[in-house]
């Protein structure tokens, strides 16, 4: 049996962040993945030369892109151009993003024009916390006049927060995310694969230790405290304070007696969120201009990452089409669906591809901020001392990469304020919604 002070389930995101933060005060870290590689969804595939993400990825100043720079990341890649063209009725058509295509979209009339330009400038100064309270659908058809700039708006917040369910989610989050998305998005070069690469070795510098494939079935606890954590191998691992990076289903599943927690709530409530996801590797763009479209009376969004990022070593343009998925989906159909989205943006895209990935459904966050949450996951698990959780769904407001990373602080800052003998505090405690 080994002995660890902390011992985190989950090399994604959040348990490799959680891991830096804990090893850097001290503790004794191990991490514990299931698959061969670190990483969760934010691993790289490499397919002839070409780098391709789970899905598509963009890195926000907000959260996550503080805390890698505090971590010491170098985070190599651009901004993207925010040019971009909208779906409406099976037609491209010019999307407003600034003043210049705000003048010139046919999509908007003049009224419309006018009060999205107002709004533009009313998104920079306004607090989106005071809309934690209602829905984003609310919101919308609270404060947004003209119909066609509803719909824009539509497509803007679901594709900042990957979300296709405006009736759920909550307002303020988004809202949020959107006034970062404002100030550009970061597309990194050689995908996120190389963020993890930065993140493993900067905790093994600090001492981390890393069993991959190696699945943790169980936590155990007496008493009321965690004890140790068993892997299928047999392997168990005493430890101090546990932090589970997982799902919410399967940290529920790992906990004996989790029924009696509030793991129990936390599952019940979660609603996860999917996306199918078709990216492609062009030898050149058959519409140069076309390279950033959002859907607006479809769920669907293209993106040529290449624009910004380097993700090709012979030149291609890495292209990723993303459908946002509800409850029912057919991979056949969402394939015909994201085949022909570049049909409209890239006619004869065929005859340029040179390799390409398809994931028919690949979960994006295992739960989001919305109006159905009992309690805001984490970052302890108030019955169990020395239990906690990080991921993007453990998330006080942030989504996300950053609801990973803010998680993942939380969780540490909360284990160590306790094996400091501090009392929990209203920074880092477990919250109740209602």
């Amino acid at each position: 049996m080994e002995k660890a002070e902390v011992v985190i389930v989950g090399g994604g995101i959040a348990g490799l962040t959680a891991a830096v933060y804990a090893a850097r005060a001290g503790k004794r870290t191990v991490v514990i993945e299931k698959q061969q590689r670190l990483g969760g969804r934010a691993v790289t595939n490499e397919k002839n030369g070409v780098s391709f993400n789970l899905g598509g990825h963009a890195l926000y100043d907000s959260d996550a892109m503080a805390t890698f720079r505090d971590m010491g990341l170098t985070l190599r890649g651009k901004k993207p151009s925010i040019d971009a063209h909208g779906i409406w009725k099976g037609k491209l058509h010019v999307l407003p993003t600034g003043p210049a295509s705000l003048l010139t979209t046919p999509l908007i009339g003049l009224r419309g024009k006018i009060e999205f330009g107002a709004w533009l400038t009313k998104l920079g100064r306004m607090n989106p916390s005071d809309f934690d309270g209602i829905s984003l659908r609310e919101w919308v058809e609270g404060n947004v006049k003209d119909p066609m700039v509803r719909h824009v708006f539509y497509s803007l917040l679901r594709t900042t927060s990957y979300v296709m369910a405006p009736d759920l989610q909550t307002a303020g989050p988004v809202l949020r995310q959107f006034k970062a998305a404002l100030q550009g998005v970061l597309y990194v070069d050689e995908g996120w694969g190389s963020i993890v690469r930065e993140l493993e070795q900067t905790a093994s510098k600090l001492g981390v230790r890393f069993l991959t494939k190696s699945k943790a079935v169980e936590v155990n606890h007496e008493d009321g405290a965690v004890r140790f954590v068993r892997c299928e191998d047999g392997t168990l691992i005493m430890a101090d304070a546990v932090i589970l990076a997982a799902p919410p289903a399967a940290a529920h599943e790992m906990v004996p007696h989790a029924e009696a927690t509030s793991l129990r709530v936390w599952k019940e409530q979660a609603i996860e969120v999917t996306v199918a996801c078709l990216d492609v590797a062009l030898r050149k763009l058959p519409k140069p201009k076309q390279q950033f479209v959002y859907g607006i009376d479809q769920p669907v969004f293209l993106t040529d990452q290449s624009r910004a990022a380097r993700l090709s070593k012979n030149g291609e343009h890495v292209v990723c089409v993303i459908k946002y998925q509800g409850a029912d989906s057919d991979p056949a159909d969402d394939l015909r669906e994201l085949e022909g989205t570049l049909d409209l943006v890239q006619p004869g895209w065929r005859d340029e591809l040179a390799a390409k990935q398809f994931l028919p459904r690949i979960a994006v966050c295992g739960d989001f901020p919305h109006v159905k949450r009992r309690e805001q996951p984490g970052p302890a698990v108030p019955e169990i001392a020395g239990l906690y959780v990080a991921g993007d769904w453990a998330s006080h407001g942030e989504i996300l990469v950053d609801a990973s990373t803010a998680s993942a602080k939380r969780a540490v800052s909360h284990l160590l304020a306790r094996s400091k003998g501090i009392g929990r505090t209203a920074n880092n405690e477990h919250r109740v919604v209602i």
